[in-house]
């Protein structure tokens, strides 16, 4: 399964990158970690984050689903021929077949103006392979996501997606605030719609409600 021709089959013209519900029809955008708790006990804020985060990748990953897991990059000056695959890979991929078959695609002179030199900086590494979510170490992967801004090891500083390829969603922890959640189809997203519903970030519940009540 090819990952640019999947997206152009079924996210046609989407564009992988935060934030993500903005970029799509039919999406969810969850709160994962309440601000006011995290002033009182960060391991508390942390507790109903980790929570959260996993009830939701649970309610839309059964575990014989098949997904493509992607990190995207940005490796600074690195050059190209000496970047390897992502240590991740080796260590939240239960198998060997999907760490062999890890795909990069490399994308050059992001965020430059149209005449100006290219930064290193901007480049972007898109790592990505495909399993099946009972060959993730999911529990442990995704803690270390929600850990990026929090200064909790382990973390992950790349963006990390998950595409069910069974159930056509796409599913991304922008940080340990909130996840947005994009579908190919509103009837996939409607069970955690209403069985998540006190979760939905207030500030977007309008247009949420209007795409999954209209």
């Amino acid at each position: 399964m090819d990952l640019k021709t999947y997206l152009a089959e079924h996210f046609p013209n989407l564009t992988l990158e935060p934030p993500l519900f903005y970029n799509w029809d039919v999406g969810i955008r969850f709160e994962l970690g309440i601000s006011l708790m995290f002033g009182m006990s960060t391991e508390y804020y942390m507790e109903q984050v980790y929570h959260r985060s996993l009830e939701l990748f649970k309610a839309l990953h059964d575990q014989e689903d098949e997904v493509l897991f992607i990190t995207q990059a940005y490796l600074g000056d690195k050059p190209k021929h000496k970047v390897k695959k992502l240590n991740l890979y080796r260590k939240y991929i239960k198998k060997k077949g999907p760490i062999r078959a890890l795909s990069l695609e490399i994308f050059s002179g992001l965020d430059c103006e149209p005449d100006g030199m290219q930064d290193p900086r901007n480049t972007m590494y898109r790592y990505w392979t495909k399993c099946r979510v009972k060959d993730l170490k999911y529990t442990q992967l995704i803690k270390a996501i929600c850990n990026h801004d929090v200064g909790i090891k382990p973390k992950i500083y790349h963006r990390v997606y998950f595409i069910n390829i069974s159930k056509k969603t796409i599913f991304h922890i922008y940080d340990d605030r909130g996840c947005d959640v994009i579908s190919a189809a509103r009837e996939e997203l409607m069970g955690i719609y209403k069985e998540y519903n006190d979760w939905i970030l207030d500030y977007d519940r309008e247009i949420i409600n209007n795409v999954f009540l209209g």
